[in-house]
């Protein structure tokens, strides 16, 4: 179970989903990816709308919940995939946060049915959609952004942090396959809050876990893309503790 203090984990999150459109709203489409699912050759479908703004987000455009110009339709991402039976492991659903997507438990036992595997990459933002998302899910990448009471710190919205807690202790029930991941700025997340991270995780009996660098391309926050990252961030002792904290730790660059 993950163990954060209640009198620290802010306000309860208020789940407010999008009425239905009458068509998934897509943001992108990558046909091969080798890099979104670990060991698994898998297309990518981006959808559009985020509940939160973190500060770091380098998608910004995908934020609110419009279709983009130039992306496909879900159903030419269908006919697409049914000529790459055999050929592709599955099909990554990322974002923006695809959870905002009210069809996507659907669409995921759409893609189950075609035989290709699924993958989820979430920060945990609507936790009932999550549970209606789990049965069809054989690969999450959880965004933990930061020590649960702080992650208004980084998602600029109240109640992030209860929804994410929500939402991981979901996935750890589940029995599904999952890695959570962080990413590290020092201007967000200091040494200290990145052992308390760990921490949290560990304790929980996560397994996988990685710190992913910044990555300044698309970011548009000012403050960020200002302050230079030395070199020692995170500090080496910092990586080493997580590194025997879990069976499994990755420091990525950006």
């Amino acid at each position: 179970m993950l163990q954060v203090s209640p009198a620290s984990t802010g306000p309860d999150a208020t789940e407010v989903h999008p009425a239905s459109p009458r068509a998934p709203k897509l943001g992108g489409f990558v046909r091969f990816s080798s890099c979104d699912w670990p060991g698994k050759l898998a297309a990518v479908v981006f959808i559009s709308g985020c509940p939160w703004r973190c500060r770091y987000c380098h998608n910004p455009h995908l934020q609110t919940r419009s279709k983009e110009p130039g992306s496909p339709s879900w159903e030419e991402v269908v006919a697409w995939l049914e000529s790459r039976k055999g050929l592709l492991d599955g099909l990554v659903f990322c974002g923006g946060e695809p959870l905002a997507e009210p069809q996507l438990p659907a669409m995921m036992q759409q893609v189950n049915a075609m035989g290709f595997g699924v993958a989820l990459h979430t920060g945990g933002g609507y936790p009932n959609r999550l549970r209606e998302c789990l049965p069809w899910v054989d690969w999450v990448g959880f965004d933990v952004k930061a020590p649960f009471p702080e992650y208004l710190r980084v998602t600029c919205a109240k109640g992030s942090g209860e929804a994410a807690i929500q939402s991981l202790q979901q996935v750890i029930d589940s029995g599904v396959d999952f890695e959570c991941r962080t990413t590290v700025h020092p201007d967000l997340l200091s040494d200290a809050d990145l052992l308390e991270i760990g921490r949290i995780l560990a304790a929980a009996g996560i397994h996988h876990y990685a710190l992913q660098k910044f990555r300044p391309h698309g970011c548009d926050d000012a403050q960020l893309l200002a302050q230079g990252i030395s070199s020692d961030y995170p500090a080496e002792k910092t990586l080493e503790t997580l590194r025997q904290a879990f069976e499994h730790f990755t420091l990525r660059a950006a």
